[in-house]
């Protein structure tokens, strides 16, 4: 009776450690993180009306509010298993950003072969501008009033493959995600709920001393079968206190107009790349209108190319206080009846003053201007200029 004792308590503590056993031998780490950022913005030249001004709060002046959660699992021999899930949301209201997950992704990295990536994520345009050519060294954009957001098509990708690989000063990626046969048929008889795309492409970055620079190119197949060519250049310099960028990018509808409803749809895509007034806002043409008719006249009226050049300084006043001024023009062609072509120009001064390493405060001023074409607006109330003033405080945890 007391070997048969003794054999059940060895059994039991074996069962008992082996699970600890087992996590020894990989180890895994969760982090909680996040951004809480709220500021008051005011515009005039912004509401129904083309002279009047609009105050507000919004959740998001210099980052947009986000929490999420970040696993990590040591697999032994230089291999880590990593997971992504992030949301976004407004913090002056706590509404959601749809999807409620803005990145939702499982990756393998190891120190020989780089990191294979799969879900939702950022492409490859995000990547190369926010990591090697940022409009300010403290942070990647201005949530509020970021025009050069508007040339990556989206930012993210549903559905993606990446591969990143980094050898000394010099990192790439590759891209490829599936539209799942998420598309808009050219008679107008089916359409996509969620208006997947499919996107590939890739980027080439070099990073030494204080000098970046490279460059990213993604084809991306709107629902309805319409191409979009993009591609971005440029570079960054930073000593000490200063910071300097230059950058280009362009995107380009590489092919002819549908009609029906699949027209109607990759118009109204494209729009919602460019359009939007933190991205600069002027409207692309009055095929953007979804409820436009599908018609060839209409669609041709659509402009089909946007180039923008970018040019950042940047300078740490003192160890807490940043201040950074950017300036962007773009040009907008192929409306054939020149309606919507035309130029526009961005300029944006912030400074920023940090309280600690998570809390900051900042103040900004932005002013856009469009001319051109007839249609060449900032929205639907017609204003050709805009100036804002946005205050706000930004907390990450």
């Amino acid at each position: 009776m007391q070997t048969f004792v003794k054999k059940s308590l060895v059994l039991a503590a074996l069962a008992a450690i082996a699970p600890l056993s087992f996590a020894q031998a990989s180890t895994s780490s969760v982090q909680l993180y996040g951004i809480v950022d709220v500021a008051f913005r005011h515009t005039n030249n912004e509401g129904p009306a083309a002279d009047q001004s609009k105050s507000q709060m919004i959740g998001g002046g210099m980052s947009q509010s986000r929490w999420g959660i970040n696993v990590t699992e040591d697999l032994g021999g230089g291999m880590k298993a990593l997971v992504n899930l992030e949301n976004r949301f407004t913090a002056d209201d706590g509404t959601a950003v749809n999807p409620y997950f803005q990145q939702s992704w499982v990756a393998l990295q190891s120190n020989s072969f780089g990191r294979i990536t799969l879900g939702r994520q950022y492409n490859v345009l995000f990547d190369v501008v926010t990591s090697t050519y940022a409009s300010f060294p403290y942070s990647p954009y201005m949530e509020a009033y970021k025009p050069e957001i508007g040339m990556s098509l989206g930012a993210r990708a549903s559905n993606m493959i990446k591969y990143t690989a980094e050898f000394g000063a010099l990192r790439g990626s590759v891209q490829y995600s599936f539209d799942e046969n998420n598309t808009v048929s050219t008679a107008g008889t089916s359409v996509s709920a969620g208006g997947a795309v499919k996107t590939a492409g890739g980027y080439l970055r070099y990073a030494t001393g204080p000098f970046a620079a490279g460059g990213g190119y993604q084809r991306t197949t709107l629902p309805g079968g319409t191409k979009l060519d993009a591609w971005t250049l440029g570079g960054s310099y930073k000593s000490g206190p200063i910071y300097l960028n230059a950058g280009y990018g362009e995107n380009k509808r590489k092919d002819a107009y549908v009609l029906g409803l699949a027209g109607v749809v990759d118009s109204g895509l494209l729009a919602a790349y460019w359009s939007g007034s933190s991205n600069g806002g002027f409207v692309p043409g009055a095929a953007a209108n979804p409820a436009a008719p599908a018609t060839m006249a209409n669609l041709l009226n659509h402009a089909d190319k946007r180039q923008m050049y970018k040019l950042g300084f940047g300078y740490q006043i003192t160890p807490q206080m940043n201040a950074g001024l950017h300036y962007y023009h773009a040009r907008q062609s192929g409306s054939a009846s020149g309606a919507f072509n035309g130029k526009a120009n961005f300029l944006v001064g912030v400074v920023d003053y940090a309280f600690s390493k998570r809390t900051d405060a900042y103040a900004g001023v932005d002013h856009t201007r469009v001319s051109g074409g007839a249609g060449m607006a900032l929205d639907a109330n017609g204003a050709r200029s805009r100036t804002g003033f946005t205050v706000g405080l930004r907390h990450r945890f």
